[in-house]
């Protein structure tokens, strides 16, 4: 058992899943162990930054809809398999807690890679075998995520897929915008996978919208004139964005989210997918930086 230090406790959660509970003098935050699944971040005395569906199913080995979610290491659906992989319903380690000199607490994860899953999954098998998984939680006046994929294997590559699948609280879609990817290529799957080029400075979500920004690593602002916040999305080593809404009947057909809930939320998701897939080579380490902060929406 690791020793923990003030404002950091071990908690029993939603669902009975084991959680870690984070307050600090600016903010609290609540981060399961399965899938090292932050759930809730919020500033003191304001609106919480993520969205947490109501009908999330908080379920051993079932992913959480809301919050942050790990995809690894693929993105999207995959023949067989669960969708964006399996790191977000797997069962990971508590590591270690500090205090920073300003406050912020950091909680740091581990995936453990000795487990031994069913040879059916050799895909499965040699990830949780050859690759080091970290991540790296930081709680203070913003939300700060770090995941760390290192390669141990001595003789083989390994490709894959990550994204911090960050799910956003919004007072009204219908008066939030987008902003930072104008000009920037995206695939439209709600087109069909088609090839677009985003040609508005400000992206007003009015249906269903699931698009793959690629080649771009510029932030990304998600202003909410309801609740009066300009969210600030800033990354490193991503160079794909995902901007997501089910809208009307995209979200009846989801058990595990209310039929009005797209109306106040959006994901604006940070990593590498399709094209910008990674691969590393033996002793390489991948690290994936998302630092989210919001300030007062002006004009």
């Amino acid at each position: 058992m690791i020793e923990l230090p003030r404002g950091v406790k071990m908690v029993i959660g939603q669902g009975g899943l084991p959680m870690v509970r984070v307050e600090t003098a600016a903010s609290e935050a609540e981060i399961y162990l399965q899938g090292a699944h932050v759930t809730h971040f919020k500033r003191n005395g304001e609106a919480p930054l993520l969205f947490l569906s109501k009908e999330s199913k908080f379920v051993d080995g079932v992913a959480i809809r809301g919050g942050v979610p790990i995809i690894f290491p693929w993105f999207g659906a995959k023949t067989g398999e669960a969708a964006h992989g399996f790191a977000r319903t797997m069962a990971w380690e508590l590591k270690e807690a500090s205090v920073l000199a300003n406050g912020s607490v950091v909680v740091k994860f581990r995936l453990p890679h000795h487990l031994t899953p069913s040879s059916k999954e050799a895909e499965k098998d040699w990830a949780l075998s050859s690759c080091e998984m970290e991540y790296l939680v930081t709680v203070g006046a913003g939300l700060e995520l770090e995941l760390r994929v290192r390669n141990n294997s001595t003789v083989s590559e390994f490709t894959f897929e990550n994204c911090l699948h960050t799910y956003f609280t919004v007072g009204n879609i219908a008066t939030t915008s987008i902003t930072g990817l104008k000009g920037v290529n995206y695939r439209d799957k709600v087109d069909n996978f088609a090839e677009k080029t985003e040609t508005n400075e400000a992206i007003q979500i009015t249906s269903e919208v699931d698009r793959v920004y690629m080649d771009t690593t510029s932030a990304v602002e998600i202003r909410d004139q309801k609740l009066r916040r300009t969210i600030l999305v800033e990354k490193q080593d991503s160079f794909s964005t995902v901007v997501w809404n089910p809208w009307i009947e995209k979200a009846k057909q989801m058990s595990d989210f209310g039929d009005e809930e797209y109306k106040a939320m959006v994901c604006v998701e940070s990593g590498n997918v399709g094209k910008n897939r990674i691969t590393l080579k033996s002793g390489e380490t991948s690290k994936l930086k998302v630092k989210l902060t919001h300030s007062a929406l002006l004009g």
